[in-house]
């Protein structure tokens, strides 16, 4: 899809605040608050936005510290927009941009949703559990003492 009557423009940056939400939600990711989101974009060590017609209809982000570890973050295509390989563009443009600058002992992680697994394993994404890691994950709402099966004594 990239000829001259392609629609879609791929660039370099991140969307607005309100921009960044309105594709998470759009996209059935869940929504961030406006607050730390404002926090978020700004440390943003890679990201792509995707625009039809001037608008953004895609998105994808690398955070990370620069050196040993980075993670790919925030992929979403509105879904008016899915099924034309769009996901595929905004990873190659990611993935392109971590082998230009990342280290090469640099570990890049993600967590991949549902059918999602299938576009990162075409970008050279492995399942964490086949290198003896788990994934791990704390929402920072929870308390980390708070019994999660209700045996609380």
């Amino acid at each position: 899809m990239n000829s001259l009557n392609d629609p879609y423009e791929l660039s370099v940056g991140v969307p607005s605040v309100e921009g960044f939400r309105r594709l998470r939600t759009d996209a059935g990711l869940s929504d961030k608050d406006p607050e730390a989101v404002a926090l978020a974009l700004p440390n943003t060590w890679h990201g792509v936005v995707l625009q039809y017609e001037g608008e953004p209809v895609g998105m994808g982000r690398i955070i990370g510290d620069g050196g040993t570890a980075f993670q790919v973050v925030d992929i979403c295509v509105q879904p008016a927009h899915q099924g034309r390989g769009l996901g595929k563009r905004i990873m190659a443009a990611l993935t392109a941009e971590l082998e230009r600058r990342a280290p090469a002992t640099a570990y890049v992680s993600l967590i991949a949703d549902g059918p999602a697994r299938f576009l990162y394993e075409k970008f050279g994404f492995a399942d964490t559990a086949t290198h003896d890691s788990i994934g791990m994950y704390r929402l920072m709402s929870e308390s980390p003492g708070a019994s999660r099966s209700g045996d609380e004594p």
